[in-house]
């Protein structure tokens, strides 16, 4: 029911998701009579009695609308009717509600969203948080980097990702305070074998896919999804504007037309839509509120994904080794490599 567009574009994508994943299941969460027009055999529709707006304050979406098709659906995943959620919907009520029914995991503070930006390599890199956590610690960053490592293990088969820190340049003595504390966890956990830290990154490493996965706060991250969201939609009508114009720009456009439509098409956020809310005890997944069939489509593709490959238990896994890190620091990660060296 969520997004700009609504069961028009959302009913849309959920019949060719069915069609090109055919072991896949759906359960559409909705007002039934915006959904009775939907049969398919592996389609069940759940209804429910309110929906959650896109301007809706977070307070409404959590305690007054107890009977939402967001709030519905998330409760599916809790009671295992359903592996993931997907929504298209209000993203601080979906965080909210979801947080709030599926709680956290263990050893993390905060769930952060997650999703993949495209990279020059031909692959994409995975950035979080991207808008969840404005504010965030040093402790909060490390979590972030050990729930994205799970994320890109699962979905990509790698098993040691690399991680690099968003910063204002590659050298430790650079940035603020929080930074400086966080790259000083990270090492620490790459020393402790946990992860694989690279070091800290700039801005142009994410697109030149230098990491596997980049770690930053919410409000980085918001503005760098926001900006290659931006750049696609930028070369689209530079192209229809240059057609439009004298021959000769036209000619020239035309030439340069199979590069700019390729490189569009590796810039088209579409392909990459689809954020994962890390850190709760279920799999919850966020498409673009803007999001077409195509997008949407997408989004439940990477929750199927998601689900096969096991995410919530490797993040799960993933969580509980790092745990002696997570709940004390550095000082606790030099005791277990003394013991451990000792031993």
């Amino acid at each position: 029911m969520g997004g700009d567009h609504g069961p028009s574009v959302t009913l849309v994508a959920c019949r060719s998701f069915l069609s090109h994943h055919p072991d896949a299941k759906l359960i559409l969460v909705g007002l039934p009579e915006k959904l009775a027009g939907f049969s398919d055999p592996r389609a069940t529709v759940v209804g429910a009695s309110e929906v959650v707006g896109m301007d809706d304050p977070v307070e409404v979406a959590l305690r007054r609308k107890k009977d939402s098709s967001m709030r519905v659906a998330v409760r599916l995943v809790k009671d295992g009717a359903a592996q993931a959620a997907v929504s298209a919907g209000n993203t601080g009520a979906l965080m909210a509600i979801s947080r709030y029914l599926l709680k956290t995991i263990d050893g993390i503070d905060r769930p952060a969203i997650a999703t993949q930006l495209p990279n020059a390599k031909g692959g994409a890199t995975t950035v979080l948080d991207l808008g969840a956590n404005v504010d965030c610690s040093a402790e909060h960053l490390l979590q972030f980097a050990f729930m994205g490592s799970a994320l890109v293990s699962a979905l990509k088969d790698e098993g040691n990702p690399s991680v690099g820190l968003l910063n204002i340049g590659e050298e430790v003595i650079k940035g603020n305070d929080v930074i400086k504390k966080a790259g000083e966890l990270l090492r620490a956990a790459d020393a402790a074998g946990d992860l694989r830290f690279f070091g800290n990154v700039e801005g142009n490493d994410i697109f030149k896919g230098t990491v596997d996965i980049v770690v930053c706060d919410g409000f980085v991250g918001n503005v760098a999804l926001k900006t290659t969201e931006g750049v696609a939609t930028m070369i689209g009508d530079f192209l229809r504007a240059e057609f439009s114009r004298s021959l000769w720009t036209r000619i020239a456009a035309l030439i340069a037309y199979p590069v700019l439509v390729a490189f569009k098409r590796r810039m088209d956020h579409r392909r990459y839509n689809g954020a994962a809310l890390l850190g709760l005890r279920g799999l919850v997944f966020k498409s673009h509120g803007a999001a077409d069939p195509i997008g949407f489509e997408h989004a439940l593709a990477r929750a199927y994904d998601a689900a096969r490959h096991q995410l919530l238990e490797r993040v799960q896994d993933r969580i509980a080794h790092a745990r002696p890190l997570l709940s004390g620091g550095v000082g606790a990660v030099q005791t277990t490599c003394d013991n451990q060296q000792n031993a």
